[in-house]
């Protein structure tokens, strides 16, 4: 059944997981100012993007679910709220130490509204138009991105970094009122929240990424890393052993895992996007530090990536509405593998349109059949009842994958002049290796996924 105001739905669901695609690009830009105004080493700086993405990839999944537990409309107006209020916090932070703690709160608010933001679409838009409507929420949520970093950069170079997170306030707040006003509250009251599986996870990724950012930015493997890598998969296996034991009252299903193409989808996801998290972390960071760009000239320096991915991804979900996603997947993630490999052409001397333009554009074109047709085959292979969990599985796969990257990409940060330009060069290599094996794993898993549901 289609919604009784789905225009304004569709703005509702867009301006609020806009908030948390702005947020990503934009502190990425803003890296090395807060670096040089608390005072932090890369290890620390690291933990600027961690301590967002660890919460957001390890609870978007209870976020899903509590949204078709209690309702999705509830659940994505508390989310924002919480989001908003946490990056006031992060703009008065007078230390790291509480910078780091709001933006974990904005990454617990973030995995609240993304999902159910994302569900409420799958719930209130049927057949082609829920493809056009997740067309055109991918689409404005990349082009959104794609203001962030030069919105960020003259932000940072003109006022400060702590005017980036003032400007959440006025799109949360245009969010909630129509929210509030015109989306119609969704629910499957009869779905369990799964509280041990959530905190299981929760662990498993603080410990991984603790240990891995501590490797990578101190490039030694000690018995803390031991330690924390060895932590970290045993509340993995703990994670996997209540989720196959609540059977159908896990918040991610076992039994999904059945599908051989849900299975594909999951390994594509968490491949493609860690390369390409890592990829845009380290971009802007390269060109300020090694290149000398400004911080608004980082930003504009990633342009062509988000706004390519925007003013295709519509188009993409029409096409995937009628070919099914398989070839989309498998020549986009391609196409993204080629992009990664242009970026060894990055030196500190080197023309912007002959280094950095070749391989955003590339990636551009990749990730925008990409993107679309991703969230529609995923939403696609699970019932309504779990729309909000499969959504949230899949971003939290997609954040997990970045929250990875981040914490191996202290090896590069950690590096200065030719030798981080050097590092780059080859965190750009493997990223195209990553992309590489999403393609191949598109062709080979979705073969026979259908284009319609």
């Amino acid at each position: 059944m289609q919604a009784a105001h789905p225009r304004l739905t569709l703005v509702a669901c867009i301006l609020a997981s806009s908030l948390a695609f702005i947020d990503g690009s934009v502190t990425n830009v803003a890296l090395p100012a807060i670096g040089a105004d608390l005072h932090a080493t890369p290890a620390e700086l690291q933990w600027t993007i961690n301590a967002y993405l660890l919460p957001l990839s390890a609870l978007l999944l209870i976020g899903g679910a509590a949204g078709d537990h209690f309702g999705r409309r509830k659940l994505l107006v508390i989310g924002i709220a919480i989001f908003t209020l946490a990056s006031i916090a992060c703009a008065l932070a007078s230390d790291l130490t509480v910078l780091l703690v709001a933006r974990a709160a904005q990454g617990i608010g973030a995995a609240i509204l993304l999902p159910n933001s994302l569900a409420t679409l799958g719930h209130s838009f049927t057949g082609e138009a829920r493809g056009k409507a997740i067309g055109t929420w991918a689409g404005v949520g990349a082009i959104a991105g794609a203001v962030g970093p030069p919105l960020g950069g003259w932000l940072v170079d003109a006022i400060g970094w702590r005017a980036i997170f003032y400007v959440n306030v006025p799109v949360a707040a245009a969010a909630i009122l129509i929210a509030l006003l015109y989306v119609e509250e969704s629910a499957e009251g009869e779905l369990p929240l799964d509280l041990p599986g959530a905190f299981a996870a929760t662990v498993a990724l603080g410990a991984l990424t603790w240990a891995l950012t501590l490797w990578s930015s101190h490039h030694t493997f000690d018995a803390t890393v031991a330690i924390g890598l060895a932590a970290g998969l045993l509340a993995t296996g703990l994670f996997l052993w209540i989720e196959h034991h609540r059977g159908a009252r896990a918040m991610m299903p076992v039994a999904m895992f059945g599908s051989r193409a849900f299975a594909g989808l999951t390994l594509l996801t968490f491949l493609l996007y860690g390369a390409l998290g890592g990829v845009l972390l380290l971009l802007p960071f390269v060109l300020i530090e090694a290149a000398g760009y400004t911080a608004l000239q980082a930003g504009l320096a990633l342009l062509p990536m988000p706004l390519g991915m925007g003013l295709a991804s519509r188009v993409m979900g029409r096409v995937t509405a009628q070919v099914g996603p398989r070839w989309p997947l498998t020549i986009g993630a391609f196409v993204v593998a080629i992009g990664f490999a242009l970026l060894v052409l990055v030196d500190e001397d080197a023309s912007y349109w002959t280094s950095v333009f070749p391989g955003c554009l590339v990636i551009a074109i990749g990730m925008s059949s990409v993107a679309a047709p991703l969230t529609t085959a995923v939403l696609a292979s699970v019932d309504d009842t779990h729309g909000g969990t499969a959504s949230g599985f899949n971003s939290a796969i997609a954040r997990t994958g970045g929250l990875i990257a981040t914490a191996i990409a202290g090896a590069v940060i950690a590096s200065a002049g030719p030798a981080l330009i050097a590092a780059f060069h080859g965190g750009a290599l493997v990223g195209a290796v990553m992309a590489l094996l999403s393609s191949g794993t598109a062709f080979l898993t979705l073969g026979g996924q259908s284009a319609k549901h």
